[in-house]
């Protein structure tokens, strides 16, 4: 069946042979039946939300912002302000703009290279129709933030209706031409994929995907996630920046939220999801400070604990940075955390190994088994070094065998590791 035929079959009107009208006849004929049809549409659903119309409060009322025009239509813009004395959680805004660009590009990967400067950077957070992505979830709400003089800019980018999307990503363009690197929470693999394929749909070319990027949750991740139930932005929130959210709209409610808008065009449908997409892009420029700082000291705070400049310090050695890891390492050898203690042994004796700095190696490794006899790490380490290095095959064998009659609490693997060496070993002397 024929477009115009289905059409036809909509707005209830015959069916018309098949003419050999012109196409720009034919196309205004079908842009015909189709308003035709959005119309029928329209005066079905009126009745239906009428009395939800005229209660609804509208978006300005309830969210600062302005409509803004564009080239390619109008949309909805609400931009905030921070300034230095403000604060959010432990810290205040000035606090966020005092920040090391050098150690700052370690949390991206690849390592940034370039000189940047604070102010060169965008934080990026959408909320959607949904959570699966491809074409047909809608980013409806761009939440944006940058530095600005001490101050830091919240700029929220709202689509009334689908009708926007292209002023929408327009002046999202125009605004990321200004900046070099992007910040995002899990933008890695979402958000940036959704704008690139809006691009795409769109007819416009994608202005932020080449962009160097710091997508703050893997560092999250490898830095909190052994102390934290799960890295939600909420969570680091509540349990590492001190910020409490009151009455926050739950993500899984905002995508109903908004189709509802669309309905009733109620502001009071969106104001908690305004608010909560600003909260989510204040709180990503406080945790890079944050991961920032723990890069730069490990002196610990209300805020942290040893242990995390322990993970930090592994971050930095697999992207590039041995020698802040290894000055890091080394402040926490005294940690008064005896876990802490002995993975910055274990850490700092592996850097050692690989420099084949060997003696310094051994200590490290020493140190740990007069710690703890039964340390499987530590004895096997010394074994490789007596079995490979020093050909002292009597000595490797001895340590290893110690290990397997007195330790208690080897695993499977421990042990099957272990006689696996003390047979070698058995074979050479």
């Amino acid at each position: 069946m024929s477009l115009r035929d289905r059409l036809g079959r909509l707005t209830g009107e015959p069916a018309i042979p098949n003419q050999a009208d012109s196409p720009q006849k034919a196309i205004g004929e079908l842009r015909r039946k189709i308003d035709e049809i959005m119309s029928r549409r329209e005066r079905i659903a009126r009745p239906r939300f009428a009395e939800a119309w005229q209660k609804a409060i509208p978006l300005e009322h309830v969210v600062a912002g302005e409509e803004i025009r564009t080239q390619h239509g109008n949309l909805f813009v609400s931009r905030n302000s921070l300034k230095g004395n403000d604060s959010h959680g432990h810290v205040h805004i000035s606090d966020f703009a005092c920040l090391n660009m050098e150690a700052t590009s370690f949390l991206s990967y690849p390592p940034m290279t370039i000189d940047l400067a604070l102010e060169d950077g965008l934080f990026l957070d959408t909320e959607t129709t949904g959570l699966a992505g491809g074409t047909g979830t809608f980013p409806f709400l761009i939440g944006l933030g940058w530095f600005d003089a001490g101050s830091f800019i919240t700029c929220q980018l709202f689509a009334r209706d689908f009708s926007e999307e292209k002023a929408m990503l327009r002046y999202l363009s125009d605004i990321a031409s200004d900046k070099q690197f992007l910040v995002t929470f899990n933008g890695r693999a979402y958000d940036l994929n959704l704008l690139a394929t809006r691009f795409i749909l769109n007819r416009f070319q994608d202005t932020l995907t080449a962009k160097p990027h710091i997508d703050l949750l893997h560092p999250s991740r490898r830095v909190f996630a052994h102390r934290l139930e799960n890295v939600r932005l909420s969570t680091i929130e509540t349990n590492i920046l001190g910020v409490w959210r009151n009455g926050d709209v739950p993500g899984f409610e905002i995508p109903q939220r908004y189709f509802d808008w669309l309905r009733v065009r109620d502001g009071k449908l969106l104001e908690d999801v305004f608010t909560h997409n600003r909260m989510d892009i204040i709180s990503m420029a406080s945790l890079l400070k944050h991961l920032a700082d723990l890069t730069e000291t490990c002196q610990e705070t209300g805020q942290g604990q040893h242990i995390d400049f322990l993970k930090m310090a592994t971050l930095l050695y697999e992207r590039g940075n041995p020698e802040k890891a290894q000055k890091m390492l080394e402040s926490l050898l005294g940690s008064n955390r005896l876990d802490v203690a002995i993975g910055a042994r274990r850490s700092l004796s592996l850097m050692y190994k690989k420099a084949r700095r060997w003696k310094d190696a051994i200590a490290l490794w020493q140190e740990i088994v007069a710690i703890n006899p039964h340390d499987v790490f530590a004895v096997e380490e010394l074994a490789k070094f007596y079995e490979h290095h020093t050909r002292n095959f009597g000595k490797a064998l001895e340590m290893v065998r110690k290990l397997l009659d007195e330790a208690r609490n080897l695993s499977n693997t421990e042990r099957e590791s272990l006689e696996h060496r003390l047979h070698r070993l058995h074979r050479y002397k």
